[in-house]
């Protein structure tokens, strides 16, 4: 008779161990390994359908031009902020994980696109939440009349299997995966073999039968998905659901997307009737001041394939102590080190003796370098207390020598900065080349080195 084998594994992480350690390796956490089985005697493969053992198929290699290649089939849901971020629409047979905080909106996103679904029957598997909970929320969001949608309040993967085989759903929603267990592992619900295992059960329940899947996942406190490092692995999308519990505005970002673009964003507004589609984040993202301040600038981004214009808030001011303050929110505060040391060698700026403070408005994390020249034009608007025309934005970044560098998509920024109404935009002359400004009413400003910004700005 075969032993059973067990092992221990980081509930933090999800390092694997041969024997107990007290502090992790991996991530550093006291106290997180608990001994889990890992194979039990006499257990086999098992099959989401029969929970049976599944035949094991021999695959053949081809060669690849002999491949047919086909395009994947989507579901266009009526939210196209999903759609967008999901690179089209939701592709059959496609496992997609979500994670966020706790009340965030993961629960209240995914009920909501299972309630919207026209003509297509939807499973929602809860296992933290009971049916008159679901129900209470289905009624905020105004949509508990849609007769398609299915609430199964279980946490047994097998139960689960059966009652999707006599449904037979369009789209299956797991909230959360961290509450499904399987009888195949002997863990409590959560553990790192738990969540592994049930997440490669409904990976080949949808590969087999192409149904689109959807994970609901726990976050831990460092803001990564709770369970092993395999689960990102597994799925074919990974979404993060972010943003502040006390403001109205949430973002759903794409981290990987096996179908589509990893560098998508979609942005939508909390109010009492559920999650609101927000068309035009340029909006919402630049603050309607009566008079001019200084220290503010605007800049135009892309995300993905989305230009957005957003606000750069600099502060500059006396350091009140020995050591200077360098902070930085929603911008890495490495590349602002590095700007500001670009000022006072390039440009002559005496920066080393205050304190920066720099935010991008509206909670974004922005890593487009496009917005390096905001960023210099706002500390020094800041520092020299001179504020800069409202009506003026900048798409470009800044090189080490001090020079403007040129930045991809330029007529998507300059396009989107005039559908906004701002009479000029500070571009790199690099830019030029190809572009036929004739085809805009905003004024293009070419410069080539910080200099030539701040003479035209500041006199």
């Amino acid at each position: 008779m075969a032993k059973t084998k067990s092992a221990y594994f980081c509930q933090s992480c999800g390092t694997e161990s041969a024997k107990w350690l007290g502090k992790c390796p991996s991530c550093n956490q006291w106290n997180t390994f608990v001994e889990e089985v890992v194979e039990k005697p006499n257990t086999s493969i098992p099959n989401w359908k029969t929970n049976t053992t599944s035949t094991q198929r021999s695959n053949k290699p081809a060669v690849i031009h002999e491949i047919v290649f086909s395009e994947e089939h989507r579901l266009i849901t009526p939210d196209k902020e999903l759609n967008r971020v999901l690179g089209g629409g939701i592709v059959s047979g496609s496992l997609v994980l979500i994670g966020g905080e706790p009340g965030i909106g993961k629960s209240t996103l995914m009920l909501q696109v299972a309630l919207n679904l026209p003509g297509l029957k939807v499973l929602y598997v809860s296992g933290e939440e009971s049916e008159q909970q679901i129900k209470m929320r289905a009624e905020r969001l105004k949509h508990s009349a849609k007769a398609d949608c299915y609430i199964l309040t279980e946490t047994s993967t097998q139960n689960i299997f059966k009652q999707i085989e006599l449904l037979q759903p369009n789209m299956v929603v797991i909230d959360s995966i961290q509450t499904l267990h399987s009888a195949h592992i002997e863990s409590t619900p959560g553990s790192v073999s738990q969540v592994r295992e049930c997440t490669a059960e409904l990976l080949r329940f949808a590969k087999e039968s192409g149904t689109p899947v959807f994970l609901i996942g726990h976050i831990t406190k460092d803001g990564m998905i709770a369970g092993p490092k395999i689960l990102e692995h597994m799925v074919d999308t990974v979404l993060q659901f972010e943003g502040d519990r006390h403001h109205v505005y949430r973002i759903l970002r794409s981290v990987k997307n096996r179908f589509g673009s990893a560098s998508e964003l979609g942005i939508y507004e909390m109010n009492g009737a559920g999650l609101r589609e927000v068309s035009n984040p340029s909006e919402i993202l630049l603050s309607q001041r009566e008079e001019p301040l200084s220290g503010i600038t605007i800049s135009a981004m892309l995300e993905g394939v989305r230009p957005m214009l957003i606000e750069t808030q600099a502060l500059v001011s006396h350091s009140a102590y020995g050591t200077p303050q360098r902070s930085a929110t929603g911008f890495d505060t490495r590349r602002m080190n590095m700007l500001l040391a670009v000022l006072e060698k390039r440009c002559g700026f005496r920066l080393s003796a205050k304190d920066v403070f720099l935010n991008i408005a509206g909670g974004l994390r922005v890593e487009d370098p496009a917005i390096d020249l905001a960023v210099v034009v706002a500390i020094i608007s800041s520092h020299e207390d001179m504020p800069v025309n409202s009506k003026i934005c900048f798409a470009a970044e800044v090189g080490l020598s001090g020079e403007i560098r040129a930045v991809n998509r330029i007529e998507q920024r300059i396009a989107e900065a005039e559908k906004l109404g701002f009479e000029q935009i500070f571009i790199s002359k690099y830019n030029k080349k190809g572009l036929d400004a004739s085809r805009y009413h905003i004024g293009i400003k070419t410069v080539a080195k910080i200099e030539e910004v701040f003479s035209a700005l500041f006199a």
